[in-house]
Protein backbone atom coordinates (compact mmCIF):
# COMPACT_ATOMS: atom_id res chain seq x y z
CA UNK A 1 0.00 0.00 0.00
CA UNK A 2 1.28 3.46 -0.91
CA UNK A 3 -0.10 6.47 1.00
CA UNK A 4 1.71 9.81 1.03
CA UNK A 5 1.12 12.74 3.33
CA UNK A 6 1.69 16.26 1.99
CA UNK A 7 4.25 16.85 4.76
CA UNK A 8 6.32 13.90 3.46
CA UNK A 9 6.59 15.21 -0.10
CA UNK A 10 9.83 16.91 -1.08
CA UNK A 11 9.33 19.58 -3.78
CA UNK A 12 11.17 19.61 -7.09
CA UNK A 13 11.19 22.02 -10.03
CA UNK A 14 9.74 20.96 -13.38
CA UNK A 15 11.08 22.11 -16.74
CA UNK A 16 8.43 24.86 -16.90
CA UNK A 17 9.74 26.36 -13.64
CA UNK A 18 6.91 25.23 -11.35
CA UNK A 19 7.60 24.18 -7.77
CA UNK A 20 6.01 20.71 -7.63
CA UNK A 21 5.06 18.29 -4.89
CA UNK A 22 4.06 14.93 -6.37
CA UNK A 23 1.69 12.67 -4.44
CA UNK A 24 1.75 9.92 -7.08
CA UNK A 25 3.76 9.25 -10.20
CA UNK A 26 7.18 7.94 -11.16
CA UNK A 27 8.96 10.36 -8.77
CA UNK A 28 6.85 9.78 -5.66
CA UNK A 29 5.19 6.39 -5.85
CA UNK A 30 5.07 3.52 -8.30
CA UNK A 31 2.20 4.98 -10.37
CA UNK A 32 3.18 4.43 -14.00
CA UNK A 33 0.12 5.54 -15.99
CA UNK A 34 -0.71 8.82 -14.28
CA UNK A 35 0.61 11.43 -11.89
CA UNK A 36 -0.93 13.72 -9.31
CA UNK A 37 0.94 16.76 -8.02
CA UNK A 38 0.55 20.27 -6.70
CA UNK A 39 2.25 23.18 -8.47
CA UNK A 40 2.82 26.46 -6.65
CA UNK A 41 3.48 29.66 -8.60
CA UNK A 42 4.38 32.77 -6.56
CA UNK A 43 2.42 36.01 -6.95
CA UNK A 44 3.64 37.72 -10.12
CA UNK A 45 5.30 34.51 -11.34
CA UNK A 46 4.58 32.39 -14.39
CA UNK A 47 5.46 29.06 -15.91
CA UNK A 48 7.45 28.81 -19.12
CA UNK A 49 5.17 28.11 -22.09
CA UNK A 50 5.32 24.44 -22.99
CA UNK A 51 3.38 21.44 -24.22
CA UNK A 52 3.41 17.71 -23.57
CA UNK A 53 3.76 15.32 -26.50
CA UNK A 54 1.70 12.52 -24.92
CA UNK A 55 0.22 13.64 -21.60
CA UNK A 56 -3.28 14.99 -21.16
CA UNK A 57 -3.21 17.34 -18.18
CA UNK A 58 -5.82 18.70 -15.76
CA UNK A 59 -5.29 21.83 -13.67
CA UNK A 60 -7.57 22.18 -10.63
CA UNK A 61 -7.12 25.54 -8.89
CA UNK A 62 -6.94 25.02 -5.12
CA UNK A 63 -5.83 28.57 -4.16
CA UNK A 64 -5.08 31.93 -5.73
CA UNK A 65 -5.94 33.29 -9.13
CA UNK A 66 -4.25 32.81 -12.48
CA UNK A 67 -4.28 33.80 -16.12
CA UNK A 68 -4.17 30.63 -18.19
CA UNK A 69 -3.29 30.60 -21.88
CA UNK A 70 -3.89 27.43 -23.90
CA UNK A 71 -3.06 27.57 -27.63
CA UNK A 72 -3.53 31.35 -27.62
CA UNK A 73 -6.91 31.29 -25.81
CA UNK A 74 -6.78 33.19 -22.51
CA UNK A 75 -8.90 32.93 -19.37
CA UNK A 76 -8.77 33.94 -15.71
CA UNK A 77 -8.91 30.89 -13.43
CA UNK A 78 -9.78 30.86 -9.73
CA UNK A 79 -10.27 28.43 -6.86
CA UNK A 80 -12.53 25.58 -7.93
CA UNK A 81 -11.88 25.94 -11.68
CA UNK A 82 -10.61 22.92 -13.60
CA UNK A 83 -8.90 23.26 -16.99
CA UNK A 84 -8.29 20.45 -19.48
CA UNK A 85 -5.03 20.69 -21.44
CA UNK A 86 -4.91 18.20 -24.34
CA UNK A 87 -1.67 16.60 -25.51
CA UNK A 88 0.22 18.97 -27.83
CA UNK A 89 -1.55 22.12 -26.58
CA UNK A 90 0.84 24.97 -25.74
CA UNK A 91 0.08 26.34 -22.30
CA UNK A 92 1.33 28.90 -19.79
CA UNK A 93 -0.09 30.15 -16.52
CA UNK A 94 0.55 33.41 -14.65
CA UNK A 95 -0.15 33.93 -10.94
CA UNK A 96 -2.17 37.17 -10.84
CA UNK A 97 -3.86 37.14 -7.44
CA UNK A 98 -2.80 38.35 -4.00
CA UNK A 99 -1.68 34.88 -2.87
CA UNK A 100 0.38 32.19 -4.63
CA UNK A 101 -1.46 30.19 -7.29
CA UNK A 102 -1.78 26.53 -6.32
CA UNK A 103 -2.77 24.01 -8.96
CA UNK A 104 -3.52 20.33 -8.49
CA UNK A 105 -2.09 18.78 -11.66
CA UNK A 106 -3.14 15.37 -12.95
CA UNK A 107 -1.34 13.92 -15.97
CA UNK A 108 -1.98 10.77 -17.96
CA UNK A 109 0.41 9.32 -18.93
CA UNK A 110 2.42 10.44 -15.92
CA UNK A 111 4.39 13.71 -16.06
CA UNK A 112 7.96 13.37 -17.28
CA UNK A 113 10.63 15.89 -18.26
CA UNK A 114 11.12 13.90 -21.50
CA UNK A 115 7.48 14.51 -22.53
CA UNK A 116 7.74 18.28 -21.88
CA UNK A 117 8.71 20.62 -24.74
CA UNK A 118 9.52 24.24 -23.87
CA UNK A 119 8.39 26.77 -26.48
CA UNK A 120 9.93 29.99 -25.14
Amino acid sequence: MHVRSYAQIKPFVTLDGSDIREWAGPVAAPAQNQSLAEATIPVGGATTEHYHRLSEELYLVSAGQGRLIIDGEERIISKGDCALIPPGARHKVFSVGVEPLRLICACSPAYSHEDTCLTE
